[in-house]
């Protein structure tokens, strides 16, 4: 149109309103919205071998449903009035314009109603399917944008983030309360994988030992976990402050499965390494409140970090380790690229969070 804005225009090219005047109907060309001037007539022309040569038209989906209006109500004044809730002249002028747009008359007007040419009731047909189309596409996408930004999947690890989460939630909350938090509490590996198939879209983490499992995502490290060795208030080192790797390399291990929590086992592996003392496995579990239960009853010790402490408080002594090895960088992990504004906010408040604790 040459009148309308931009605001509801919807560009669709489609097959020219083309008709062999001596065919029969159902060889009408349901395509239409096309200009029917074509370049070898210069004329509206209905001739099927012409089609190719009609001029691409643009048409507002305001104009489809300007035309739906008077064709359902048969009655110009009464679509403006009733149904548009705009003035009788300038819907007139719209149809006008449409039927020009198009070289086809779709409306024969009398003094007090209008009725469907041939051609009015074959593009009826076309129009209400392009604004049903035009609608199921709106609600597509609106249903797909909504559910972003009401539900955020997250994963972590509850000893990890269990000092720091319940005011990042609060915060968050408070932020964006229509976003509801699904947390997933999956191993290390599984919320990367959960990234990586975008089951999650965020996920607390520790960075793994080797950089290629971060490949085509962001990390972000909110803090650095010191490595300690967890004991027994009861064990026989429980009152030293300190035990060097050669020592502590020499007890009975509980640790975290290897098939599970791949991560683990491989800084496990690492921090043993210079010792040149392949520590003695006596235990391997699935959870880690199980690896807790079992050093507190004395089955052996374990590798914790400094979050421990929070967590199991007087039920396990964390001893220093020397040589010291290198902390463990603990963070917030997303699909590289943008993030919704949900999990941007999400980002934040977890930066915050972490600081403030």
């Amino acid at each position: 149109s040459k009148r309308a804005g931009t605001r509801d225009r919807w560009f669709i090219p489609w097959a020219p309103l083309t008709r062999d005047l001596h065919a029969p109907h159902d060889e009408f060309v349901h395509a239409v919205m096309i200009r029917s001037r074509c370049r070898s007539c210069e004329t509206p022309c209905f001739l099927p071998q012409h089609a190719r040569q009609a001029y691409l038209l643009t048409v507002e989906l305001r104009h489809l449903r300007y035309f739906l209006a008077v064709a359902e109500m048969e009655n110009i004044s009464r679509a403006a009035t009733r149904k548009l809730h705009v003035s009788q002249p300038s819907l007139s002028r719209q149809i006008r314009d449409l039927e020009d747009e198009l070289g086809v008359r779709l409306l024969e007007r009398t003094a007090k109603s209008v009725s469907l040419t041939e051609a009015g009731r074959a593009f009826l047909l076309e129009a209400r399917a392009v604004l049903e189309h035009a609608d199921e596409a709106v609600r597509k996408v609106r249903a797909i944008a909504n559910k972003g930004d009401t539900e955020l999947h997250i994963g972590y690890w509850p000893i990890a983030t269990a000092r720091m989460m319940p005011a990042i939630l609060r915060a968050y909350q408070k932020a964006m309360p229509k976003v509801h938090v699904k947390l997933h509490d999956w191993p290390n590996e599984q919320s990367l994988a959960g990234l990586r198939d975008r089951r999650l879209q965020l996920a607390f983490v520790m960075r793994p030992p080797k950089s290629g499992l971060l490949r085509g995502l962001r990390f972000e490290t909110l803090r650095l976990e010191r490595i300690r060795l967890a004991v027994a208030p009861t064990h026989r080192l429980a009152r030293q402050r300190s035990v060097s790797l050669a020592e502590a390399a020499r007890e009975p291990f509980i640790r975290l499965s290897r098939e599970t929590f791949r991560d683990y086992y491989n800084y496990f592996t690492a921090i043993f390494a210079p010792t040149k003392i392949r520590p003695r496995v006596v235990e391997e579990l699935e959870d880690i409140s199980g690896v807790i239960s079992a050093i507190e009853a004395g089955n052996g010790v374990g590798l914790a970090s400094d979050f421990f402490g929070y967590t199991v408080g007087r039920r396990l002594k964390l001893l220093r380790l020397t040589p010291e090895p290198k902390p463990v960088a603990f963070g917030i992990a997303a699909p590289k690229g943008r993030l919704s504004l949900a999990a941007e906010k999400f980002w934040e408040c977890a930066k915050e969070g972490a600081a403030s604790k």
